[in-house]
């Protein structure tokens, strides 16, 4: 394994991504890191963090322990296990996403769609956000397993568990 200071100070914050953000994807990370695509994201990953990250089974992007330790931040969900069904205890996430879990339908609600949720965000909380977004903020929930998806005519969302048992704690 490379030794901690062969990793740049924007190596390192990147790293910081990866672990606050995961499970996350390449498009995520693309946003974040201002890159133009996802297959920069991906050599990138390959040529300066390898040793740090796996994909799961689902190709998802994971940190290692090794990489939490290293940048000393906490993991993106606590308990639970994103896609496997697990219902996290505690979520990091972007100020967004914050949002639209506060706004979003509770567990035993009727589920509803983005432009549903868009509309509610612009209410709750009096901003414009585009709905692209908030579809992507919903899918970020969903993947962390914050947020399940159920399919009618078009796909619809929910909190997967009361909203009182997870915790949402905002990064950045």
């Amino acid at each position: 394994m490379t030794d901690d200071g062969a990793l740049s100070e924007q190596a390192k914050e990147r790293l910081a991504d990866v672990v606050r953000l995961q499970p996350t994807k390449n498009k995520e990370l693309q946003e974040q890191w201002g890159m133009d695509s996802g297959s920069e994201v991906h050599q990138y990953l390959e040529g300066t963090l390898k040793d740090y990250y796996y994909r799961d089974d689902n190709s998802l992007i994971r940190a290692t322990a090794d990489a939490a330790d290293l940048v000393d931040v906490d993991p993106g969900v606590e308990g639970g296990d994103g896609d496997a069904g697990g219902i996290p205890s505690v979520i990091r996430v972007p100020e967004l996403e914050a949002r639209v879990f506060e706004v979003l339908a509770d567990h035993d609600e009727r589920s509803e769609s983005v432009v549903s949720v868009l509309n509610k965000v612009r209410d709750a909380f009096d901003e414009d956000p585009p709905v692209e977004d908030v579809r992507q903020a919903l899918q970020s929930l969903r993947r962390k397993g914050a947020v399940e998806v159920i399919y009618r005519t078009v796909p619809t969302f929910r909190l997967a568990a009361p909203r009182g048992e997870i915790d949402v704690e905002v990064t950045d």
